[in-house]
């Protein structure tokens, strides 16, 4: 499984998310790899799972991948949670 963190830039808040996420893929024991992008790159990158803010997620819904916005970026807590959501879904 891939999962895009998004940001504005690339490298923010979307590298504190990586870390976040890697951090619970490794606690849950998931086969899965995050990787950190900007906005314009993600709407054309090939992904399992879009991590990213609210103001982002609204404008990358809707695309090949499904997207879930995360308030805090450092909260392993909420991205937990919008992970287990995701494969819930599935």
């Amino acid at each position: 499984m891939k999962i895009l963190c998004v940001c504005g830039m690339g490298f923010g808040s979307s590298l504190m998310l990586k870390m976040t996420v890697e951090k619970v893929i490794q606690k849950k024991g998931l086969n899965a790899e995050a990787e950190a992008t900007d906005i314009g790159t993600a709407s054309g990158t090939q992904a399992d799972l879009i991590l990213t803010n609210n103001e982002f997620a609204s404008q990358l819904e809707g695309g090949p991948a499904p997207v879930k916005a995360v308030m805090n970026m450092a909260s392993e807590v909420e991205v937990e949670k919008a992970i287990g959501e995701f494969l819930d879904s599935k």
